[in-house]
């Protein structure tokens, strides 16, 4: 079950950085190149960065799972690594959000608030 375990872990990361890489190369470039995007806040770049950031967060969260899976292989679990792991993903997500978006999506607040709270339920 263990090598089962690593195994799925691994594929998980590894999905991660596929879905990204070729998500990114074969249909958002493509899409980006379409004349009739949305336009949020008076152009398209808003909406194109909040599909970018919403199509790369699954990678995040998905390496998240992966790292849980790694636990669950070594039978580590506990209330402080799953608040850790679910802290990490949430205040990198937040702060990837923030930094992209500059601050205009506020979705980095709702990421850092969750992050934060994880971070302090697993250090208390």
């Amino acid at each position: 079950m263990t090598t089962l375990l690593y195994t799925a872990a691994f594929l998980t990361f590894a999905i991660g950085i596929v879905h990204s890489v070729l998500g990114e190369r074969y249909i958002l470039t493509r899409l980006f190149r379409r004349k009739n995007l949305p336009k949020l806040f008076g152009g398209t770049e808003f909406t194109i960065l909040t599909l970018r950031f919403a199509w790369h967060i699954t990678t995040i969260a998905w390496w998240g799972f992966a790292a849980i899976l790694v636990l669950l292989a070594e039978r580590s679990l506990s209330f402080h690594s799953i608040s850790m792991i679910v802290a990490v993903t949430f205040l990198v997500t937040g702060i990837i959000a923030l930094v992209a978006s500059k601050g205009r999506h506020y979705s980095w607040l709702v990421f850092l608030f969750i992050g934060g709270v994880s971070l302090y339920a697993a250090v208390t």
